[in-house]
């Protein structure tokens, strides 16, 4: 039996981190990730992530269960399965959201987690490569965190459209005001993605008491009464040899936001009920176990585009080739692109305090809005997602079986607020993409048509075309005593067990107003420091929000300011639809 000081679950972005910051104390470390080594080609080329989202060798291909408000389609919702993690197969994107957003988590009764509290630990993690208020970032992590250097004038004509309409130009939203509009900073480095794993795990795999492990899946977390002695794992392809890990001090479950819930479950800990029915064991009844799960859900606008060319053009025939080489020389090309290329920040309400929209462009258009497919003309996506959703979701196993995927329902649009916010966004996005400075290249409308223009029939053309971010989070959500729902304190324990901590995006209260990729790796840095007894002091000049006696309650679905307007059904806004069809007005 091999024992180590501390075993960690999974090889993702937060993991990446925590195994690095370990193992460079002296103790020993073992990481076991299911996954395979990064080497498929396209993780490393960022344009390459349409290649690599959907391929099972390298990701989990899960789904959402259907309902009624995503017109009964099972929403694909891939997670990363590989060195890396979901950095390996993300849009590449950073963004680390708003500063309420921490002190929001603060506020519901996690200490230490406000803003002026984690700001340091998001400047400890990445290496800022261009002009930055030294305030907010950092120049000394391991992640480097650049800006954009290709230029395309429908980038241009849609930053100069938004600002027309008020919004600010924003050079860094990951500064000292998370609103406006700009272009996204990225992941990647002279045209090379630099995944989690590149930076922080590989320099910590010099280091002898650094273990990890590939083709790794665990099955169960080994426990003897309440404390976590250790991990049983699969590995051996076809064979699937049963082994078992020990640890010495801690195991760590960084498996994300499906597979971290997944895991406590088949151990054993989780809601009683559910496990009762497949038979398993109840070892600890943790109620909140796959409960809380929320995400962004998106549909996508295009546009064909004229007097241009767009990505999809570049990409074909002679330009590929020509693309290709400068990738290859490491100089600007499409092939370098992240996923979303501009950002607009903005508020569905005049009075909101803050923005709760976002609006993302790219100068490419997919087939039917489904990345991997670029459409044949020329053309241009937009789209839209409500910021901070309140509907909320659960994660549960269906069997005892470790290799069957768990029932995924996030419930989107569940909520009639998060319905008004996303109607917003869209017509947000729909307005910049009218304004003078778009309209030079704006041939029409392709999706969803100009045709379409009221709440019902927008409603319904976001339930048959919107789709995961793949911003999952919440579903070992971090709080306190007094929130029943809770499955790890603000030190990231499990709650009732001794051994045994969560850290990745399965422990926010809340999912954060943006993408979770730098949330996740700045919640590897902290629990690490958690788990040596260290912090880092807050960043000064911030308050440190109180964390509050009683948690912040999202409300029940179908809550909210919007709950005592009875919603229409998906049926009924089909029905009228039907019946306008004769005096749809243009855009």
């Amino acid at each position: 039996m091999e024992i180590f000081d501390y075993v960690i679950v999974g090889a993702g972005s937060a993991a990446s981190v925590l195994a690095n910051r370990l193992s460079a104390t002296g103790v020993s470390v073992c990481v076991l990730e299911s996954g395979p080594v990064d080497r498929n080609p396209f993780i490393h080329m960022p344009a390459g992530f349409v290649k690599t989202l959907f391929n099972p060798a390298i990701t989990w291909p899960f789904q959402t269960e259907g309902t009624e408000w995503t017109a009964g389609r099972r929403i694909p919702t891939t997670q990363g399965r590989t060195l890396g993690g979901s950095g390996s197969v993300n849009g590449m994107v950073f963004v680390r959201g708003q500063a309420a957003d921490y002190d929001d988590w603060a506020q519901r009764g996690n200490a230490g987690w406000s803003y002026a509290d984690v700001l340091p630990y998001f400047k400890s993690i990445e290496r800022r490569v261009g002009p930055a208020d030294e305030r907010y970032r950092g120049r000394d992590g391991e992640l480097p965190v650049t800006d954009l250097p290709w230029r395309h004038p429908l980038c241009e004509a849609f930053i100069d459209g938004a600002a027309g309409l008020g919004y600010r130009r924003n050079d860094d939203y990951n500064g000292a005001s998370a609103d406006g509009v700009g272009y996204y900073q990225r992941v990647i480095e002279n045209e090379r993605r630099v995944n989690a794993a590149r930076a922080f795990l590989y320099p910590a795999m010099k280091r002898d008491n650094l273990t990890v492990r590939t083709d790794a899946q665990a099955t169960a977390i080994v426990l003897e009464g309440r404390t976590a002695r250790g991990v049983r794992y699969l590995r051996g392809g076809i064979a699937h040899q049963v082994h078992e890990v020990q640890a010495r001090r801690e195991v760590i479950v960084c498996a994300g936001t499906i597979n971290s819930p997944k895991l406590l479950q088949l151990s054993g800990i989780g809601p009683g009920r559910l496990l009762q029915e497949l038979g398993i064991p109840v070892l600890h009844d943790l109620a909140g176990v796959g409960e809380n799960l929320s995400d962004h859900y998106s549909p996508r606008i295009v546009v064909r585009a004229r007097h241009t060319q767009t990505i999809n053009s570049l990409v074909r025939g002679p330009r590929l080739l020509a693309e290709a080489a400068k990738w290859l020389l490491r100089k600007p090309s499409v092939l370098g692109l992240s996923a979303a290329i501009i950002y607009a920040f903005g508020k569905s309400d005049p009075k909101l305090a803050r923005p709760d929209s976002t609006v993302i462009f790219t100068p490419a258009s997919y087939r039917a809005g489904k990345l991997g497919s670029l459409d044949t003309f020329p053309g241009m996506t937009c789209g839209a997602w409500q910021m901070r959703p309140r509907s909320s979701g659960s994660v549960r196993i269906q069997s005892t079986n470790a290799a069957l995927a768990p029932l995924i329902q996030p419930n989107y649009l569940a909520d009639e607020g998060d319905r008004q916010v996303l109607l917003a966004a869209i017509r947000m996005a729909r307005q910049i993409l009218a304004t003078p400075s778009v309209a030079a290249y704006y041939e029409c409308e392709e999706l969803p048509g100009v045709n379409v223009q009221s709440d019902n029939e927008l409603l319904a053309f976001a339930r048959q075309y919107g789709s995961s971010c793949y911003h999952l989070v919440g579903t070992c959500r971090m709080g306190p005593a007094s929130d029943a729902t809770a499955v790890v304190d603000e030190q990231l324990r499990v709650r009732g067990i001794e051994g045994l901590r969560i850290a990745d995006a399965s422990i926010m209260p809340t999912v954060t107003s943006g993408n979770t990729y730098a949330p996740a790796l700045m919640i590897g840095a902290k629990a690490a420091d958690m788990i040596l007894g260290r912090t880092l002091a807050p960043a000064e000049g911030f308050a440190v929000m109180p964390a509050s006696d009683t948690p912040a309650r999202r409300p029940a679905q179908g809550g909210g300011r919007h709950a005592q307007t009875p919603a229409q059904t998906p049926a009924e806004i089909a029905a009228e639809i039907a019946s306008k069809k004769s005096a749809l007005t243009p855009l």
